[in-house]
């Protein structure tokens, strides 16, 4: 739309969240809050998006920048927050003279989606301004719109300007415009701030309007889709209806999710035909999941690559980490970042890996650490093994090679490397590289003294005895 420009309300300090971090960086469904608006006016491929930057304004436009790299996006600075018509007035001087139509946003409202903003579009082609309305049960803190005898929107009222009388009106104005940018140009300069909080008002331009020949056309939607942020608890409702519609989502496109309500997928999670997810499990960040694959209840997996009919069992936490085809995790697993493993490898129960490359077909089953490690295709790490990869000052890695077999309850000291076909001894504490088909013990030479266990127990019995006198 070459005559579209969008300007989105983001400078606000929002006091009501208490908190050091501005609002709109707080996260909602895996991406900060002041990207979902940008991500719906870019929906409707605008010549440019004006973002109205104030409180926060350096972080906000590093996150915009970076997840919408080569969006037409521009940042207008409304350095003393003085209400939404000065705010806009200052996104004027950037929106092009070529734009026929301003859609104007809140920079706090998430759930807002393009098929209404389109809508609107439509039935404000021909009026210096078109708005949004919504009847709500409670309108709280919203803004009442008012009508004549005719049905004409004539005016907006803030709650905090409202009599009581007033304050009865359900219909309410969640802020979403789409105004004539010549008109509004002329008009925004008409604006005083004789209210409740000394400000401009952007609403008073719709009395404006209301009062030429064109007037203000309305267009009345459900308000769920278009209520604002302003506290923690509004967050969490948004956050809620946003994971929502993101697994109805999946589920329509073929994933398997139990007990959905306890399921949390990020927005840039993306799966494939015939995943399954089981109860309580979240998937974040970028995590991707290929067909087939089962991801078992309770699993947290933030930026992890899985890998076609993988299986992870209940309860493995993985992290920037890749899983490779038909791989078996846990139950109980943890792979911290940059772990790879590989095609039908296994990462066993309470096993721990981190910077560690598991080759095809490699084991580590049960109760072990793999850290910094390169283990070959087909090598068995056995119960209880450490790879001791941290000397208090540097980290150094282990490798296996390939049909290595370690036995249970090893400690490999890194840097160490252990040749193709290698045997290492249960109980062993390898410190030296051993070589390829070679057999490596190290271990203390068992003693056995007959007859010995009655005295040892009569010496201890007799030492606890004096700790208590």
């Amino acid at each position: 739309m070459n005559d579209l420009t969008v300007a989105i309300l983001a400078a606000g300090k929002g006091t009501r969240m208490k908190s050091a971090t501005p609002k709109l960086l707080f996260e909602a469904a895996g991406r900060p809050l002041g990207t979902w608006p940008v991500a719906t006016a870019l929906a409707l491929r605008p010549a440019r998006v004006v973002v109205v930057v104030g409180h926060g304004r350096d972080g906000l436009q590093e996150v915009l920048r970076a997840r919408f790299p080569r969006a037409p996006l521009v940042f207008a600075g409304q350095k003393e927050q003085l209400g939404t018509g000065h705010a806009l007035r200052c996104a004027l001087p950037f929106v092009p003279r070529s734009a026929r139509r301003l859609l104007v946003l809140c920079g706090d409202a998430p759930l807002v989606t393009p098929d209404p903003l389109r809508r609107l579009l439509a039935v404000g082609r021909r009026r210096p301004v078109a708005m949004l309305t919504s009847v709500v049960g409670d309108p709280a803190m919203y803004g009442r719109v008012l009508r004549d005898e005719r049905g004409r929107v004539v005016r907006i009222v803030e709650h905090r300007d409202a009599t009581p009388q007033l304050r009865l009106v359900r219909e309410v104005n969640p802020a979403v415009y789409v105004f004539d940018p010549a008109w509004l140009r002329s008009a925004i300069g008409r604006l005083r701030r004789g209210n409740a909080q000394g400000e401009f008002y952007l609403t008073d331009v719709v009395e404006l309007a209301a009062g030429t020949s064109r007037g203000v056309a309305d267009l009345r939607v459900p308000f769920d889709d278009l209520r604002g942020v302003n506290n923690r608890a509004e967050l969490a409702e948004a956050e809620e209806a946003l994971l929502d519609r993101i697994r109805r989502t999946w589920l329509v496109a073929g994933v398997t999710i139990r007990a959905p309500h306890t399921v949390r997928l990020e927005a840039d999670v993306r799966l494939a035909r015939d995943v399954e997810i089981g109860p309580g499990a979240q998937l974040l960040g970028r995590t991707t999941v290929a067909a087939g694959a089962s991801i078992g209840a309770g699993c947290i997996l933030r930026d992890v690559a899985v890998g076609k009919n993988a299986v992870l069992l209940p309860y493995v936490v993985a992290t920037e980490s890749s899983i490779g085809p038909g791989a078996r995790i846990g139950p109980f697993a943890h792979l911290r970042p940059k772990s790879s493993i590989g095609r039908e490898a296994h990462v066993g129960n309470f096993v721990e890996t981190k910077n560690t490359v598991m080759h095809p077909g490699a084991k580590a089953n049960h109760l072990a650490y793999v850290g910094d490690g390169d283990i070959g295709r087909r090598t068995n790490v056995g119960a209880g093994t450490i790879f001791c990869n941290y000397d208090g000052f540097g980290k150094w890695r282990t490798v296996l090679g390939e049909d290595v077999f370690v036995g249970s309850d090893s400690q490999l000291v890194a840097p160490v490397t252990v040749g193709d076909g290698a045997y290492v001894a249960s109980g062993s504490t390898i410190v030296e590289d051993v070589p390829a088909g070679a057999l490596a013990v190290a271990r203390a030479r068992q003693v056995v003294k007959p007859g010995y266990a009655g005295k040892l127990r009569a010496k201890l019995a007799a030492r606890k005895a004096r700790q208590r006198k």
